[in-house]
């Protein structure tokens, strides 16, 4: 039985159909970082060129860090505006993961030093006084929002290995704040960081069995 040939996606769709509109300033927006149990959410927009063009660009969760770490500053050449917005460790224990990703996805826009026309946002909706398309899968299928997906993860990932200096103990420079095994041992055996998301599950139970780290 023959493989069957992976369908290429063509994503530059939904901007091509929005210029068709007459709507040239397009807005990408993603997240990274809802997963960790440490630092914050953060989010980027990129607003991005029609004539926009580079290679072996798509989600960042498909790229290696290499490869996002080559695209980084790339991207950050020829886009027409660049908007990072943050939601701290406090606040996501205040609001929960999913409002804080929402927070900081508005504070990515209001960042942009360009104010789009219509933003394309992968996945999550977001009430907006400007059009918006929330598309599933859409760090795949939208060149924009793949270039927001690996603006911020790269900025998220440099904050970590930031913070692993401070911290080595912990490998966040390997983990990037996720719960690996190594990052939960660390949890119990050297305590809680004022930047550990507390209202997560690992870390609550840490924070109650070790503690704060001294």
């Amino acid at each position: 039985m023959k493989a069957r040939k992976q369908e290429k996606i063509d994503n530059y769709q939904y901007e091509r159909d929005l210029r068709k509109k007459g709507i040239s300033l397009i807005a990408g927006v993603d997240e990274v970082g809802r997963g960790p149990l440490i630092g914050p959410v953060v989010t980027a927009c990129v607003i991005l060129p029609e004539k926009f063009s580079l290679p072996g660009l798509t989600d960042s969760k498909k790229l290696s860090e290499k490869k996002r770490e080559a695209l980084f500053p790339l991207i950050q050449e020829q886009a027409l505006g660049i908007g990072i917005g943050m939601c701290s460790a406090k606040e996501i224990d205040t609001y929960n993961i999913y409002e804080a990703t929402k927070i900081a996805m508005r504070r990515a826009i209001q960042n942009c030093p360009i104010k789009p026309e219509h933003i394309l946002i992968d996945a999550m909706p977001l009430d907006l006084e400007i059009p918006t398309t929330s598309i599933i899968k859409g760090d795949l299928k939208s060149i924009t929002i793949s270039a927001a997906s690996v603006i911020a993860k790269v900025t998220r990932d440099q904050m970590m290995v930031e913070l692993s200096k401070k911290y080595p103990m912990y490998e966040f420079e390997k983990n990037k704040g996720y719960p690996t095994k190594k990052h939960r041992e660390a949890l119990f055996q050297y305590g809680v960081l004022k930047e550990h998301r507390r209202s997560f599950s690992p870390v609550e139970e840490a924070l109650q069995t070790k503690g704060e780290y001294v």
